[in-house]
């Protein structure tokens, strides 16, 4: 069977590549190295592997890059510095990872299981198990923020809502306290927690922890009602272009 490593690393590389070489689990008859996502694009765009081992972050790109522009239709055994929830994602979604700093033992068992379940794998999830850690690992969770003659952090959980007005965006938190945030509600909601936050409308990016009672006056005006004050005295109205997905985030 042929196998690429698509790992920037050097040593990390020939590491892989001498424990495949001297194991028993598998047959194999050709082992391809490649160093870049742009090696890689070109080589899946014209042959194929049996296997391939795929670090995350590679000099010129991250490996969903490679996904977006080849066709890549064998197993995968990723090979990643990503922290417990990013793992956890990779056990679910594919044949196996290898955590930095990884022993010999541990790629052992990961050809293991190739071995047993190479008949029945499906390659579809894989892009979509790249996709989730790729936005996860870009949501903010804590915001820098000034306070007179201090820097303060606040973590998102603590945070019921932003608010925009004029040209000012301000953080509003569960203590009653409200800074000024340098950023804008669009460019906010792409790094916030998609579970946790919902733009409702030009003004307001709020938490769902806080809604108190969503009133409906009719199919296109939805009310929403917070569970501690705000600064506008006008009642926050639902954007009636955000009507249907705000349903679909409260379900989710």
């Amino acid at each position: 069977m042929k196998i690429a490593i698509i790992e920037d690393e050097h040593l990390a590389s020939n590491y892989l590549k001498s424990i495949l070489e001297q194991q028993q689990i598998i047959t194999i008859s050709e082992v391809t190295i490649l160093k870049s996502v742009k090696d890689a694009v070109a080589f899946f765009k014209e042959k194929t592997v049996d296997l391939a081992f795929m670090d995350i972050h590679l000099g010129d790109g991250k490996s969903l890059d490679i996904f977006e522009e080849a066709t890549i239709s064998c197993p995968v055994i990723f090979i990643t510095a990503y922290d417990s929830y990013a793992v956890k994602v990779f056990k679910h979604f594919t044949i196996d990872y290898l955590l930095k700093p990884y022993e010999e033992e541990e790629l052992l068992e990961a050809l293991s299981k190739y071995k047993n379940i190479k008949e029945t794998f499906n390659p579809n999830p894989i892009l979509e198990s790249l996709v989730e850690i790729e936005n996860q690992s870009s949501i903010q969770h804590h915001f820098l923020v000034n306070h007179r003659d201090k820097l303060i952090s606040i973590n998102d959980t603590a945070i019921p809502y932003f608010f925009a007005t004029g040209k000012h965006l301000f953080l509003h938190t569960n203590s009653g306290n409200s800074y000024l945030y340098n950023s804008n509600l669009k460019d906010l909601i792409n790094s916030l927690d998609q579970k946790l936050f919902f733009k409702i409308n030009r003004k307001y990016i709020i938490n769902r922890h806080h809604i108190q009672e969503i009133v409906k006056h009719s199919s296109q005006k939805i009310e929403l009602l917070l569970n501690l004050a705000v600064p506008d005295t006008e009642p926050i109205i639902l954007s009636k272009k955000e009507i249907n997905n705000f349903k679909n985030w409260l379900n989710s």
